[in-house]
């Protein structure tokens, strides 16, 4: 295993909410914003700024690209299911999301 997939791995499954980023990405703004205002407790949201991350951030964004299809961020994933990106994170209900999460 690669150390950018035993990241990886490691923050989806410590994490209820695993969300890996880049720090300029208003998609990625909005999908912590939405994360933001399900008020979780802060050690059940992991998020991973890729980069600012060097290379390590590279190779993580690509092997999630092998794991989910999608190379873009947000990668966004609850309960250690990939639900995708910022649209469609949007496109779920609050109430869905806390049961989701909970």
């Amino acid at each position: 295993m690669s150390k950018a997939q035993e990241t990886a791995q490691k923050l989806i499954q410590e994490h209820d909410v695993a969300i890996f980023s880049k720090s300029y990405c208003p998609y990625c703004r909005k999908a912590k914003i939405i994360i933001k205002g399900l008020e979780l407790d802060e050690s059940r949201v992991g998020i991973l700024e890729l980069d600012e991350m060097g290379q390590e951030g590279a190779d993580i964004q690509d092997y999630l690209e092998k794991e989910t299809g999608q190379r873009t961020v947000p990668s966004v994933w609850i309960k250690q299911k990939f639900i995708g990106g910022s649209s469609d994170l949007a496109a779920i209900s609050e109430d869905k999301l806390l049961e989701m999460v909970n």
